[in-house]
Formats: C-alpha cells, structure tokens, sequence
C-alpha cells in the first residue's frame, strides 16, 4: 500500500501542485511555476492534440478521477476477503446482538415480579 501512494499519489500531488501554483502564478522565482509557463504548456500540448487549450485541464482531472476509481477498485478487489471480514465484524456484530435478545424467554414479565 506504501508503494501504491508513492506511485500514484506523488505524480497527482505533484501534477495538481505544479498546476494550482502555476494558475495563480505564485512562482516562488521559478520560471516553471509561472502563468507564462502554464501558458505555454497548455498551448503546446493544445497545438500537439489539435483542440484548445482551455480544454485540456478537464479533461486531464477527469482523468485522474477515472484512474483512480479503476486503480481502488483493482485494491478493492485484491483485498476484498480482508474488506469483506471487516464490514461484518464492524456491521455485521449487531445483528448477532438483535438475535441474542430475541432468545429471552417470553413468558417473563413485570407481573411475575415478586
């Protein structure tokens, strides 16, 4: 799980880091994290795919949210004995409770209290 957040969250978190600090240009002296950069990246990778530029930031978070949806269902369905036994020992524990109470005897009451 260690290596799953190092390869897949570091290239998003870096992604998303370069992306926000260079929208709202705070550069830091970095020419990279300028709005001029961001500019011409978007630009370039706009004139290399044919489409505009303004469109490519969407469709890159949609992206992201895709592969990451497939790559946890992929984690789901690897560990889903250990996720299976965690939903019934944590859900599943209050329906053994229901039933215990259920074999009280009936024919107790507060009339046959002494």
């Amino acid at each position: 799980m260690k290596w799953l957040l190092v390869f897949w969250g570091g290239p998003v978190m870096l992604l998303t880091g370069w992306y926000s600090l260079s929208y709202y240009d705070m550069s830091f002296g970095i020419f990279m994290l300028t709005r001029e950069a961001h500019d011409l990246v978007f630009r370039l990778y706009g004139h290399v795919l044919g489409i505009p530029p303004e469109s490519i930031p969407p469709l890159v978070a949609r992206a992201m949210v895709l592969d990451t949806i497939v790559l946890f269902g992929l984690v789901a369905l690897r560990k889903h004995r250990q996720i299976t036994s965690w939903y019934r020992a944590r859900f599943g524990g209050a329906k053994s409770q229901s039933t215990d109470v259920s074999r009280l005897p009936r024919d107790a009451n507060l009339s046959s209290a002494p």
